[in-house]
């Protein structure tokens, strides 16, 4: 059996991150790194996401974290935690949507 290629990545679907806010910074405010935990990784976090709020592509690099289901790191503001409530979410609604339309 042959691996089939993966498609690559359209790189339009990244061109904005060239202007994104974070881009020059180090990764390592954007991502936890092992065992960091309780006021420590909050702070962090709050950095991250003041950086966030003054970045010109906020909402083009939330989208993408959203569709792409992010599992890591701070993207468009949004923690790991902030995303998978708002995918939790939007699923219970699709779900509730489609079992009332049946």
């Amino acid at each position: 059996m042959t691996a089939q290629a993966q498609p690559r990545p359209i790189a339009s679907d990244w061109e904005w991150q060239e202007s994104a806010a974070c881009r020059e910074l180090p990764t390592e405010m954007f991502f936890y790194t092992d065992g960091e935990r309780g006021p420590r990784r909050k702070n962090r976090e709050n950095a991250a996401k003041a950086i966030c709020a003054s970045c010109p592509v906020l909402q083009a690099c939330r989208k993408q974290a959203l569709t792409l289901a992010e599992p890591y790191g701070i993207w468009g503001g949004l923690t790991e935690e902030d995303r998978q409530a708002i995918l939790s979410r939007n699923q219970k609604i699709g779900s509730e949507s489609f079992s009332t339309a049946s």
